[in-house]
């Protein structure tokens, strides 16, 4: 026999009764049954109840075993009797009296308890992830997280694609956050960087005729922590594509991650990938607040300025005399009470503006009538023309925000999606995609007038050259997202492979010839010998399998992250560096105040 098991914890059923067999794994449970004790032993796989009585030569051990010892046991397997048999479990027909014990490992008092539900501070959990990681909510989120990246490895391939691995030390690039520097010992006061992404690296590989690139790309980001983002690390489905069009990438990882979201996605819907949306940034930013927006929730914003210009509602109608203001409105079917207009109201003013005008439309004596202090003001036209727009009637409501819409929409779009919630709109038992596309390249300082890049400063205009000859404000990228129930899941873009262009763009922005070369030399100086039309994306695992998993927090999918302080607890990092390896490094530490 086997030295630690003949079977797992998850393979013996009525058909190995009367059999001795070898279990290795964890205590999970004890029970004791006047003076029988009953043991849940559990590993990877599954849990087998072990019972043990006086007529046992190995009792007194087993009474002495506590929850989390890991144990071997030698046992007979028994049927239970059917009174008995536990349908919940793939053992539950049987049990195993033991026959002979090893405490293959003994455990201290717990500071976290593996069996239950039992909530532990974040803090707790960190530091004794090894623990936590027991749980079973916690090893099926991580054999989820393996079995979607074994799963997108197979149907990249399965498309013609190859995996090559990039370099992890290079050179700093900016990527929209910090780096991560790596000082180097052979080249004093000079440092590498970790990589933020495969960025220039995949572009280089399409350069060398590599056609389709893929890789389960580790990438490192100095950033602040958010719920749905790592403050150091995470990992991306990254690949990039030759002699491709925008719409050929969409074609070819749409079906990559509807594949995975349907087969991981316990039975919710998923829509076919040529039902998927294409939402240009401005449009999205209206219609929903945000460059990704969540399709469950049906309600689409709209402009309704024309309604309040010149109405007796003044405080609309003097703010649309400003230059770039406008009003918006956000339908609420079936919100129509002064109760929940109420509330909504109060959670505009939590999130710091003054409030939200609401119509709402009810029935009177057989006939519709708009209540609320806007209806009063604007009149029953008015009134009437902006239901008649948004396509409401009785029972419904209307909520309005107005200014210059980068003052509210932010919080436009965050009510929307607590209308949708508390309203009951919102499709929870699907995932809804949207390519948002169409980003402008550049953006305007309002405070200095100076025009730098909103967006990845390496996507193709649209429009090539040309378009930078006009008005920067109005050009567009060859770049896009996609979303998924309000996640940016994936970004990408159709890469500005020439030189010229590259140049041109770069100095609209304010950055020379000598800077870009400079900063990026190793990619423009490639681009000189022939570079193809390429563009590619990158698609966040940790966060397609949060959304999986059905997770609220990143941190519930990765096997190892760090707080929110980007610290790690259990292995505790960042820490000092010895002398002796500042001295190597020539480094100094300046102590701070």
């Amino acid at each position: 026999m086997h030295a630690y098991r003949s079977h797992t914890c998850a393979d013996l059923t009525a058909a190995n009764v009367g059999q001795t067999v070898r279990l290795s794994g964890w205590v999970h449970r004890i029970r004791d049954h006047g003076g029988i004790l009953f043991i849940d032993l559990r590993d990877h796989y599954g849990i087998t109840q072990v019972l043990c009585d006086p007529d046992s030569p190995v009792f007194a051990e087993v009474e002495k075993v506590r929850s989390e010892w890991c144990i071997r046991i030698d046992g007979e397997v028994k049927a239970r009797d059917e009174s008995l048999i536990n349908p919940k479990l793939p053992t539950g027909e049987i049990e195993v009296f033991v026959r002979d014990m090893e405490v293959l490992g003994a455990a201290k008092e717990l500071p976290l308890i593996v069996f239950g539900d039992q909530e532990y501070p974040e803090e707790t959990r960190l530091r004794y992830r090894y623990l936590d990681l027991r749980r079973e909510a916690m090893q099926r989120n991580m054999t989820l997280r393996s079995d979607v990246v074994s799963s997108m490895r197979r149907r990249m391939w399965d498309q013609g694609f190859r995996e090559y691995q990039t370099p992890i030390i290079t050179a700093s690039s900016p990527e929209g956050a910090r780096d991560f520097l790596v000082p180097s010992r052979l080249h004093p006061g000079k440092f590498y960087a970790l990589p933020q992404a495969p960025q220039q690296f995949k572009q280089l590989i399409m350069v060398s005729g590599f056609d389709k690139y893929f890789q389960i790309a580790p990438c490192f980001r100095d950033e602040d922590p958010r719920a749905d983002r790592s403050p150091t690390d995470f990992y991306q489905l990254d690949m990039e594509m030759s002699f491709v069009t925008q719409q050929d990438v969409f074609d070819t990882i749409s079906p990559v991650l509807a594949g995975v979201f349907e087969e991981f996605g316990g039975g919710r819907k998923v829509d076919a990938p040529a039902e998927w949306p294409q939402i240009s940034y401005r449009d999205a930013a209206l219609w929903y607040g945000t460059d990704k927006p969540d399709l469950r929730n049906p309600i689409k914003m709209q402009v309704v300025s024309e309604h309040f210009a010149g109405s007796g509602f003044a405080i609309f109608a003097k703010l649309l005399e400003q230059e770039g203001t406008e009003i918006r409105a956000i339908p609420a079917p079936k919100g129509g009470s002064r109760k929940f207009c109420d509330r909504m109201n109060a959670f505009a003013q939590k999130e710091g503006l003054p409030g939200m005008g609401y119509i709402f439309w009810r029935d009177k004596d057989g006939e519709m009538e708009a209540a609320g202090p806007l209806a009063k003001n604007i009149g029953p036209e008015r009134t009437d023309a902006i239901r008649q727009q948004l396509g409401l009637g009785v029972g419904d409501a209307a909520f309005f925000l107005g200014g210059k819409p980068e003052s509210f929409q932010t919080v436009a779009g965050k009510a929307r999606t607590v209308i949708g919630d508390e309203l009951g709109l919102t499709d929870t038992d699907r995932f809804a995609f949207a390519w948002i596309v169409d980003f402008p390249i550049y953006e305007k300082d309002d405070e200095t007038g100076e025009i730098d890049f909103e967006h990845n400063p390496f996507s193709m205009p649209q429009g090539g050259m040309e378009a930078l000859e006009g008005d920067p404000l109005k050009v567009l990228g060859y770049q896009y997202d996609l979303a998924c129930n309000g996640y940016e899941l994936v970004s990408g873009a159709i890469r500005n492979h020439r030189p010229e262009i590259m140049f041109k763009a770069f100095e609209i922005a304010g950055y020379g010839e000598d800077e870009v070369r400079k900063r990026f030399g190793g990619m423009v100086n490639a681009f000189q010998f022939g570079a193809p039309p390429h563009g590619g994306c990158a698609a966040g695992i940790d966060r397609i399998v949060m959304l999986l998993a059905d997770e609220q927090n990143i941190r519930e999918v990765i096997m190892f992250p760090m707080n929110q302080r980007a610290e790690d607890l259990m292995m505790g990092a960042p820490s000092e560096p010895s002398p002796e390896q500042l001295m190597e490094l020539n480094l100094r530490v300046i102590p701070q105040d």
